[in-house]
């Protein structure tokens, strides 16, 4: 990767639009939208969260949050969304355990349906501010298409002490590949 052009906004959408993740209409808009930093580099984690500016990923809030329940809400939508109808993601509730966050950890129940059927995924808080990442990524799992695509974490580099958002794309095997190759991003 030492030959490559630097990253950027402009050079993941190139990508995107090579391996077939967007069209050139989409590519076009999000640049136009992003025109004051489409050539400013990015590390691979700002490669990874373009993903979610080209509408193919999700990211997990890694800063508190207002509500749990409306955050898995917010989450499950969207990531719903970004399979083009093909799978939605309604009635989302989360299911509180017994005791005090203060206390240990809640053991709660996250419940939503997919296409008419309920799915439930453990939860585990230690706090009422912040989402669960595993039960999060799970749950987005649960919305993978019944097509070859399917929601991938997303690995890259990580910087010792720095907290990251849990960034989940949606793409076929292919197009994982690709991403891995092109930008060494893995996807899981």
């Amino acid at each position: 990767m030492s030959n490559d052009p630097p990253m950027t906004y402009e050079r993941v959408a190139a990508v995107l639009l090579e391996i077939g993740m967007i069209s050139a209409d989409k590519a076009r808009a999000v640049l136009d939208d992003l025109a004051g930093y489409a050539r400013n580099p990015l590390d691979q984690y700002g490669v990874a969260s373009a993903l979610e500016s080209f509408d193919l990923a999700v990211s997990v809030h890694a800063d508190d949050v207002d509500a749990l329940e409306e955050a898995y809400e917010h989450l499950l939508v969207r990531a719903a969304e970004l399979t083009g109808g093909a799978v939605t993601a309604t009635d989302v509730r989360l299911h509180r355990g017994e005791g005090d966050v203060t206390e240990g950890p809640r053991h709660d129940v996250l419940e939503f349906t997919r296409n008419g059927e309920v799915v439930t995924v453990p939860a585990e808080h230690f706090s009422d501010d912040y989402l669960d990442h595993l039960a999060a990524a799970e749950a987005v799992d649960h919305l993978s298409p019944d097509d070859p695509r399917r929601f991938h974490d997303v690995g890259f580099d990580r910087d010792p002490g720095h907290v990251y958002e849990t960034v989940i794309a949606l793409a076929t095997p292919e197009q994982a590949q690709a991403l891995h190759e092109r930008f060494g991003l893995v996807l899981r």
